[in-house]
């Protein structure tokens, strides 16, 4: 079960929010709860670092007289639920240049123009993510989550072909459509991925179902992207008998 937190200043909207959501997960029989409405964001922070989990949140953007707004409160969501569902509800019709600079992948944004548009926006939020987290159980993908200074991405694993160590502590993740710059070790990502990545040499970590053809005689993989990185001579039989 999704569980489902309000963060709203104005006591008559966040008790419309309520009464509506309540309404709409009953209607819809949604696998969700509303388990927390507040005017403070750190009571949002408190109960999300009590039961972490992917959650949704509704967020106003101006926090009258609290210590953050709804986007830094967005950013402090982000650090202790990477995947969870963000909706801004806010006076503001354009968002999109705040959140980017904030580094948030915010779910969408519903203005206050009146309780009609509000209903409208919380329905359809609320079909938005059924219909993602059905996608998402459907097609029983696994994601392999980096953070990059502010930003947390997640990229399905069948979409990497390989990691390539990038210097000291760094390592870059070749993917299907991202090439990725963070810190990690190859140790810890040989352990984290398990049997689909094979070790071919030390600066390569490979998606083995990922490979194209082996250049057996220079020694190099060509992954299905058409990108290549090169295996040691001890990795050979390994490599044969897993392509």
């Amino acid at each position: 079960m999704l569980p489902v937190y309000i963060c709203e200043d104005d006591p008559a909207i966040r008790a419309f929010q309520e009464d509506y959501l309540k309404k709409q997960i009953l209607i819809g029989e949604y696998d969700m709860k509303l388990v927390l409405s507040s005017a403070h964001p750190q009571d949002i922070l408190k109960a999300v670092a009590e039961a972490p989990g992917r959650g949704i949140y509704f967020l106003d953007v101006e926090l009258k007289n609290e210590p953050m707004d709804g986007f830094t409160l967005g950013q402090e969501i982000r650090k202790l639920d990477a995947r969870g569902f963000i909706v801004y509800v806010t006076a503001f019709r354009d968002l999109a240049f705040e959140t980017f600079r904030y580094h948030l992948e915010a779910l969408g944004y519903i203005v206050k123009e009146n309780e009609q548009k509000v209903q409208e926006g919380i329905r359809h939020s609320l079909q938005v993510i059924t219909e993602r987290m059905k996608r998402e159980v459907g097609e029983q993908r696994e994601f392999f989550t980096v953070k990059v200074l502010d930003v947390v991405r997640h990229i399905p694993v069948d979409e990497i072909m390989f990691f390539a160590t990038a210097g000291t502590h760094r390592i870059e993740l070749h993917g299907e459509k991202d090439r990725i710059d963070f810190i990690g070790s190859m140790q810890e990502l040989e352990k984290q991925l398990g049997s689909r990545f094979l070790r071919v040499h030390r600066a390569y970590l490979v998606n083995v179902e990922q490979i194209e053809e082996l250049d057996l005689k220079n020694r190099e993989i060509r992954m299905n992207n058409g990108e290549t990185c090169l295996f040691s001579r001890s990795v050979k039989g390994a490599l044969l008998s897993r392509i």
